[in-house]
């Protein structure tokens, strides 16, 4: 399966705006507050955007392949893990998360454990969520995703903070999200021990 142009723009914007949304409920449940995790304006994590960019474009060949899925999901994640928390690093001068104090880590920006749960998260969005996500973009008439895709896009990469609707929108679900979650769950980052927990989800000053 081939994606167009248009297609992988949608699909950027939707796992933007997740990313963001699982970011805050993470943030939400380790804090107790609601604390805006997107790096640009509005309601965007773009890194969960260029991810699954990188993922789909590489990888859909070989989605057949559930071993080739996981290693690539994992290797190509944290090629972009890394590479995002450096920049981060060194030119924005700040870190919005830190693996230093766990096992096998390079730099602090990456570690064998979480690599190995993004290669996991991949296998699972390619297998059970792109799928209908794919259909939901292929079945909104082109000219209104245009429409609809334009204004994250010129919110988040051209400054302009005109935020009302998209705030107004995402994040009262994205909160609503996050203390369903946390009721539900409870003592949620704990219940995840095999994982060691997650790291530090505020950014971290230096």
């Amino acid at each position: 399966m081939t994606y167009t142009i248009y297609e992988l723009l949608c699909f950027f914007v939707i796992y933007s705006v997740l990313g963001w949304c699982l970011e805050v409920c993470f943030c939400t449940i380790n804090t107790g507050q609601f604390v805006n995790r997107g790096f640009l304006n509005g309601p965007v994590c773009p890194i969960y955007g260029f991810g699954m960019v990188i993922v789909l474009v590489a990888l859909t060949p070989l989605a057949h392949s559930l071993p080739v899925l996981f290693v690539g999901g994992a290797l190509l994640t944290s090629a972009l893990e890394l590479a995002a928390g450096w920049i981060l690093k060194k030119v924005f001068h700040t870190s919005w998360w830190d693996y230093s104090d766990v096992p096998f880590n390079l730099g602090g920006y990456i570690c064998l454990k979480f690599s190995l749960a993004w290669g996991v998260a991949v296998v699972a969005v390619m297998k059970g969520v792109q799928p209908a996500v794919a259909a939901l973009v292929r079945a909104v008439p082109r000219t209104l995703g245009i429409v609809l895709l334009y204004s994250p896009l010129e919110q988040a990469f051209l400054g302009r903070r005109r935020q009302g609707l998209a705030i107004a929108l995402w994040k009262p679900a994205a909160v609503s999200l996050a203390a369903t979650a946390a009721a539900l769950l409870g003592t949620f980052p704990v219940q995840l021990a095999g994982f060691g927990g997650f790291p530090p989800l505020l950014p971290l000053a230096n």
